[in-house]
């Protein structure tokens, strides 16, 4: 008896152990049989277009990247060594030692007259071909024509386009490489020349110009033999107001030229003072202070140094014209230029 029931019970479980076997078979087969369920997952076409996508966002990436490297490759590509020789130690330079550089070429954008005049007058005889251009944009359309030239003096404020916007189109055009820019400018502090020399100008000639830079920086930046010097003819003729020893000096000795210079200040300037005031009641202070900064560096060119200091005195002084500080030297400016028109008539007509 007890013998079958062991027999049974082991029978029925093995029932059992079968029974549960085909159950979990029938169950997985029904999982794989399954339709495949793509709420969770990426279909295959799915995967296919992301892949795509992805692949296409990489690739503008990587152009924005390249278009990125070659911008940089424009801004930062190697400075062009422009210097041509050392400059070689001379004395006191005259209007005739420019005579070694006959046949160079050069670019003046300069948009005072005056200036211009100062420039050319003194370069008359030297057999240098000069070209001016009267603003920023005159400057560029000279150079498109006709890139051949030695150098480029450049004068840091001028209308429509001025010096620092036109020397970093200049640097920015490989045609252009071989040109230097020579800043001519009144500003003389360090921070203002370290900004022209970072938009590409190779070096600064202050304003008034002397005879030694300019024969300096044409010496550097052309190629030629030594010049012959000699020694300046001294003139003792002055007045009280304005030195004409040191203008003639700045206009190389040459009394006509001088002559001309100071017909030319009294016709441009003998009514600045009032323009200035009208100016300044228009809230045009930025057009004030070119007109002072032409002023200034123009009154030293024919040796009228104190309407030169009280002209850049009251150029600093109307920046802020609220606290009336600028009326004072206003008055000293117009006193001032009264006296300089007034000797320039007493010394032209003597002459």
């Amino acid at each position: 008896m007890q013998n079958f029931l062991n027999e049974n019970y082991i029978g029925i479980i093995a029932l059992v152990v079968s029974l549960g076997l085909i159950f979990i078979y029938l169950i997985l087969r029904k999982q794989i049989n399954k339709p495949y369920d793509d709420s969770n997952e990426y279909k295959l076409e799915d995967e296919k277009s992301l892949f795509e996508e992805t692949e296409a966002i990489k690739e503008e990436q990587e152009n924005v990247v390249q278009e990125e490297i070659e911008e940089e490759k424009i801004d930062v590509r190697p400075t062009v060594s422009r210097k041509k020789r050392e400059l070689i130690k001379h004395e006191k330079i005259t209007k005739d030692d420019f005579s070694i550089f006959n046949g160079v070429k050069i670019l003046i954008a300069e948009d005072n007259i005056i200036n211009q005049k100062v420039i050319t007058g003194l370069l008359s005889t030297s057999g240098i071909h000069i070209t001016i251009a009267n603003d920023g944009q005159e400057t560029l359309n000279i150079l498109e024509n006709n890139s051949d030239f030695s150098m480029i003096f450049m004068d840091a404020h001028m209308p429509i386009l001025d010096g620092f916007q036109v020397t970093r189109l200049i640097r920015k055009n490989p045609k252009y490489n071989d040109i230097p820019v020579i800043a001519l400018s009144g500003d003389t502090a360090v921070d203002d020349i370290r900004n022209m020399l970072n938009v590409g100008m190779e070096a600064h000639i202050e304003k008034p110009l002397k005879m030694d830079a300019l024969y300096d920086v044409l010496y550097i930046y052309t190629t030629g033999n030594e010049p012959k010097n000699s020694p300046i003819e001294n003139n003792n003729e002055g007045l009280k107001e304005f030195d004409t020893v040191a203008g003639l000096e700045i206009c190389g000795g040459d009394k006509e030229f001088y002559l001309e210079i100071l017909n030319d200040f009294t016709l441009k300037y003998s009514n600045s003072a009032q323009l200035i005031q009208e100016l300044i009641n228009k809230s045009e202070g930025l057009n004030a202070n070119k007109i002072l900064l032409d002023i200034s560096g123009v009154a030293a060119n024919i040796g009228a140094d104190e309407l030169h200091k009280i002209s850049i005195d009251l150029k600093n002084s109307i920046s802020n014209p609220a606290d009336l500080e600028y009326i004072n030297h206003l008055r000293k400016y117009k006193r001032s230029l009264q006296q300089i028109c007034e000797a320039i008539n007493e010394y032209t007509s003597q002459n």
